[in-house]
């Protein structure tokens, strides 16, 4: 059942990424039908996973098994761009569409740095508070999660180009984080 439910959390994670990757890729810009599908889907798979094997083996097989589904995206989309690249070397570089700017630059770093570490930690907080089973099991995902959760905002951020939306994203996720962690601590400290 383990090895059924192992590919099938590896198939879920590849067409998840697969469908944030094709939104991403638009040159008009992220559709929103697609990037809601991609999350959705993996989500709903580590909610089977944790559902059907349970709550903290699910969980983390479904976190490990798509992350491997996801860098198989990742990988064949790097072996094509490396043809991509041989053909282009002859062609003239283009220029950068807007010149760099100081400012922007540290901007970027401290919503990269502090700001997404906070996202990440509120994020966190929430998963350590709201998931079953034993409280050091529950902190020990919390922990191995955070420099996960850290990365994604810092590639985000560092991605995004409008600068106030990053700002308002990693803000709301932070406060929306901590109050919730904060609530469910209150609430499940008080039933104990």
């Amino acid at each position: 059942m383990i090895a059924v439910a192992s590919f099938l959390l590896i198939l879920a994670g590849a067409a998840g990424a697969w469908l944030l990757r094709r939104s991403w890729r638009r040159r008009e810009g992220a559709a929103p039908a697609l990037v809601g599908t991609g999350w959705a889907l993996l989500f709903a798979a580590i909610l089977a996973a944790g559902w059907g094997i349970g709550p903290v083996k699910g969980a983390a097989l479904a976190l490990v098994m798509e992350a491997i589904g996801a860098l198989s995206v990742v990988f064949h989309g790097r072996v094509r761009r490396k043809a991509a690249r041989a053909r282009a070397a002859d062609a003239a570089p283009e220029p950068l569409d807007e010149p760099g700017r100081l400012w922007r630059g540290i901007l970027r770093t401290l919503l990269a740095g502090p700001l997404g570490m906070t996202a990440a930690m509120a994020l966190a907080f929430c998963v350590t508070v709201f998931l079953p089973g034993d409280p050091r099991t529950r902190i020990v995902i919390g922990g191995m999660l955070l420099p996960v959760l850290w990365g994604l905002a810092m590639t985000w951020t560092l991605a995004d180009r409008r600068l106030l939306r990053a700002t308002a994203v990693l803000l709301g996720t932070s406060l929306l984080g901590f109050g919730l962690a904060f609530v469910g601590g209150s609430i499940l400290g008080g039933a104990a």
